[in-house]
């Protein structure tokens, strides 16, 4: 059972991404799954969260309105897009679901 996110990378400001976090040994539909950040110094803060009920979504407000989260069930995976990224959005992306979590993907903004 594991969580494995991917799609992270170099980018310069104002370019997107997309984020995965894939499944493996469960499936995601049936849970909650959250999208934390953790930047150079400080601590670990979740950014984006989907809800297993209803798919109700949630996003802190330094990303509202820049960052969507969806599930796509026929991968078993959960994206997040990150769209018009900026300098304060370089960190390490990690996924969680229940009591895992994923190695973490690098996102790094600068031009």
């Amino acid at each position: 059972v594991q969580v494995v996110e991917s799609g992270g990378g170099l980018v310069q400001p104002g370019e997107s991404l997309r984020l995965s976090c894939a499944a493996f040994g469960f499936t995601l539909d049936y849970y909650r799954v959250g999208w934390f950040r953790q930047a150079p110094g400080k601590e670990r803060e979740e950014i984006s969260c989907i809800d297993s009920v209803d798919d109700t979504t949630y996003y802190a407000e330094s990303v509202r309105g820049r960052f969507t989260i969806y599930r796509d069930n026929a991968k078993n995976t959960v994206y997040l897009q990150i769209n018009t990224l900026k300098p304060e959005d370089t960190a390490v992306y990690y996924c969680n679901v229940y009591k895992y979590w994923g190695q973490g993907t690098q996102v790094t903004v600068s031009s």
